[in-house]
């Protein structure tokens, strides 16, 4: 049943909530919120909030700066913690421009976007994310440093893993916030966790994934660690990824991607959306793994998908088809990392495998043999390319790919080439402890 502006005002009044967070992410991905006191909270409800656009990464310029918050009914939820000024609340909002027209540049809208043309196609977007975190300590004033708490591995339990008591703590928030959590355990690298949540909508699933960052960096807080969603923290074990399985259902609720007679019990819709996925694998990275340390995690070795290409038998390529059949039929894309927008990293997946659908192409054989102990002339037979080596790599591919750019409109597709070519241009001008302990001596 959806929640209307009144049940919310009657929930929050019982509650004893002072405060309302209307809460959004900017092109980069990173959550932000206008609060207002509880005299403002039916014209927040209203959707006339309005905030200064100009400050907000890739938003706009400063004079079209003004901006409404238009809050989504349907994600209210009450922080289960109390502060010293009383409940706080939350809402997931759209961007709108003083007319009240979408903005362009709302992330959120984007994925709206290609989850309204799935439903023109007779589709619903389903996805579930498996979001990988390291754990860290923070010095005697606080600031974080890259050292593990404990020397745990894939599902070890205390006194290996001291991590814990942490990921209980962030499972009992996130539940009590409204989502289902199906596994949580240690990682393989030392500090490394997961959690998983059930699969659900497009949409809400994004809106989860920013949930599950806030929550696991406010519990990590308050046990005194730092949590970080930087795919590639430590040298020498395995960087964070964020697999994001993937299926289509019928507006009936049948899975379109399951044939029992289709080859791997794969119908053609299924093998058409895997390969979109592997026609514009090479420019949707740019978005799926957005920083420059996002390739420090896509090397051979460290179990991370670096190879175009799918398989139902082994992780070694970036899509992985798991052995369950019927409603559970779905692909896996293993490429990328916690640190996306995941309303922008969706909408380029979704646009890709629409855009396969909609072409009628097909994903090929599964590479069902370790691609990481072929050798280059094998790959090369089986037409297997290599994931691009660098942001500014994958930025030339994501450039030239039209599809991308009509998914993400051009506001958000200049901002975030913008962004990210900054990124990088300021990364290469750096003089980094590797290049000197290399080079100073030695040349």
């Amino acid at each position: 049943m959806p929640i209307s502006a009144s049940d919310i005002l009657s929930r929050v009044k019982d509650e004893k909530v002072h405060f309302m967070r209307l809460q959004f992410t900017d092109i980069d991905g990173i959550i932000k919120n206008v609060e207002v006191p509880e005299s403002q909270f039916e014209k927040a409800l209203d959707g006339q909030i309005m905030f200064d656009g100009s400050s907000i990464e890739g938003f706009t310029r400063i004079e079209e700066s003004d901006m409404l918050l238009v809050p989504d009914l349907d994600t209210f939820q009450i922080f289960p913690w109390e502060a010293n000024q009383g409940k706080v609340c939350r809402l997931v909002s759209d961007i709108a421009l003083p007319d009240g027209t979408a903005f362009a540049g709302c992330p959120r809208g984007a994925l709206k976007r290609v989850v309204a043309k799935a439903k023109d196609m007779g589709y619903t977007l389903m996805a579930g994310p498996e979001a990988e975190f390291f754990l860290f300590q923070r010095d005697a004033n606080g600031a974080a440093v890259p050292t593990t708490h404990d020397t745990g591995g894939y599902f070890d339990l205390s006194p290996r893993d001291l991590g814990e008591e942490a990921r209980r703590d962030i499972t009992l928030v996130l539940e009590a916030m409204g989502l289902e959590v199906e596994a949580a355990h240690h990682e393989v690298a030392p500090g490394q966790h997961e959690i998983d949540f059930k699969y659900g909508d497009a949409v809400a699933t994004a809106d989860a994934v920013v949930t599950f960052r806030f929550v696991v960096k406010k519990v990590a807080l308050m046990h005194g660690l730092h949590a970080t969603f930087m795919p590639k923290p430590l040298a020498g074990v395995n960087g964070s990824g964020m697999h994001v399985h993937q299926s289509l259902f019928t507006l009936d609720g049948r899975n379109s991607f399951y044939d029992p007679d289709g080859p791997w019990q794969l119908s053609n819709i299924g093998r058409a959306y895997i390969g979109g996925l592997i026609d514009h694998a090479r420019s949707m990275v740019a978005l799926t793994n957005p920083l420059v340390n996002s390739y420090k995690r896509l090397v051979p070795g460290y179990e991370a998908p670096v190879n175009v290409a799918w398989s139902e038998k082994n992780r070694s390529p970036m899509i992985r088809v798991p052995a369950r059949r019927g409603i559970g039929t779905r692909c896996e894309v293993r490429t990328p990392d916690p640190s996306c927008n995941p309303y922008l990293a969706f909408t380029a997946m979704m646009a890709a495998g629409l855009d396969g659908i909609e072409r009628g192409l097909d994903c090929g054989e599964p590479v069902n043999r370790n691609i990481f102990d072929m050798s280059a002339r094998e790959k090369k037979r089986l037409k297997i390319h290599q994931l691009p080596a660098s942001l500014d790599e994958a930025l030339d591919f994501l450039e030239k790919d039209t599809l991308l750019r009509e998914a993400l409109g051009d506001h958000i597709f200049d901002h975030f080439v913008f962004n990210k070519r900054t990124e990088w241009s300021e990364y290469i001008k750096e003089i980094h402890r590797w290049e000197l302990d290399r080079y100073l001596d030695r040349y």
